[in-house]
């Protein structure tokens, strides 16, 4: 593939937007250029602001693509609901049986009513819920690979999507940005899309895991159909008359006591 410089600053644009992340190696064997060629192009759209060099490849950074708010930042949001979704999330899983469990902090509470439980096969592509987690004398704790967004502590890219296939895991717990009940489960960080995507085929049992201010909302990019969801847990603050949209896998909590 013989491409002019702008042509080439062009599709690795579009190729990063698209899939959330591309690779500096992938990218010069496309091209047939050599790696010095491909990391002056990646250069220049770092200066110009359009993405973000990692090890090996570049992710998105465009002000036109939405990015996670901070861990720091959304872990002290709607707080109380979380626990309480976290600890109805864990009270789903029995002892001996293995979990996937996303990134974000609402997961750290999922992870967090783990602990309660005994001979737990972990897999996971965020770094709090693994510190969470570690430490406990009967898990098994295994992380994804991948390059690691610094902001939200998880873990992105080809590495990650490929930790995960071929696994076979109980069930599977996912954050979400909107789920909606007609555009289903998105997201707002697209890089992130491919690793939820290859948790729930890697699972018998997929969970959403999502306080009452992300129902009713549409993200960025789609996750999955609702029809694809196990259960979808959320607080008892999602007006009633909304209820019924989201199908028989809702259960709704009562963020005081964690029970329907």
């Amino acid at each position: 593939m013989s491409e002019s410089s702008a042509e080439r600053r062009r599709f690795i644009l579009e190729r990063v937007r698209a899939s959330g992340y591309a690779g500096a190696r992938e990218l010069a064997r496309e091209f047939c250029v050599d790696g010095s060629t491909v990391r002056r192009d990646l250069a220049q759209l770092e200066r110009a602001g359009l993405v973000r060099r990692t090890r090996g490849g570049v992710l998105p950074a465009d002000p036109a693509d939405a990015v996670d708010t901070p861990y720091d930042v959304r872990r002290n949001q709607r707080a109380a609901q979380k626990r309480a979704l976290g600890e109805a999330a864990a009270e789903l899983v029995e002892d001996g049986q293995s979990v996937i469990i996303d990134n974000g902090s609402t997961m750290y509470q999922v992870a967090a009513g783990l602990r309660q439980r005994q001979n737990l096969t972990v897999i996971t592509n965020d770094l709090m819920v693994a510190l969470c987690l570690s430490g406990h004398p009967s898990l098994q704790l295994h992380m994804t690979g991948g390059v690691m967004l610094d902001t939200v502590y998880t873990l992105v890219g080809p590495g990650a999507v490929a930790s995960l296939r071929g696994l076979h895991a109980d069930w599977a717990f996912l954050g979400a940005e909107g789920v909606h009940p007609r555009a289903g489960v998105t997201n707002v960080n697209v890089v992130e899309i491919a690793v939820k995507q290859a948790m729930i085929e890697a699972a018998e049992r997929v969970v959403i895991v999502a306080d009452s201010s992300k129902l009713g909302r549409r993200s960025l990019a789609p996750v999955c159909d609702l029809n694809a969801v196990s259960a979808l847990i959320t607080d008892d603050e999602l007006p009633a008359g909304e209820r019924a949209g989201y199908g028989p896998a809702l259960r709704c909590i009562t963020a005081a006591d964690g029970r329907p």
